[in-house]
């Protein structure tokens, strides 16, 4: 990670670019640890909503997954919750859990999820408009 570490933002909600088999893992079992990327990371990775667009068009542009946009409450992330700049010019949201012990996020800190719709390489939700 670059610096700003434990940046302090205000945001009501973060959101989590799931896919199909993550969202259907975290509605069955209650609880998900994510992709490889994060269980490799340690921490859940989130974006502001300012930040999903381009999140979406950089990584996921190539998939043939189904993806889905999940709106978390800020609240239940409680003090896990840390905003850390990735480069000079981007501070993301990422979930540890308390003292960094990574734990899963649970289907309790979701408030809304919607399918990500792909048309003329564009990602479209209600959520984005």
């Amino acid at each position: 990670m670059a610096g700003n570490m434990g940046v302090k933002e205000s945001e009501e909600f973060v959101y989590r670019i799931s896919t199909a088999d993550e969202w259907s893992e975290l509605q069955t079992s209650k609880s998900t640890f994510g992709q490889q990327l994060d269980r490799d990371s340690g921490f859940i990775h989130l974006s502001k909503l300012n930040q999903v667009k381009a999140t979406l068009e950089r990584f996921y542009l190539g998939t043939t997954k189904d993806l889905f946009l999940l709106q978390i409450d800020c609240q239940k992330l409680g003090d896990g919750l840390i905003y850390e700049a990735v480069d000079e010019s981007n501070v993301f949201p990422h979930f540890y859990g308390p003292s960094r012990s990574f734990i899963p996020l649970t289907f309790d800190m979701v408030v809304k999820a919607e399918r990500l719709i792909l048309s003329n390489g564009k990602f479209t939700c209600s959520m984005l408009n």
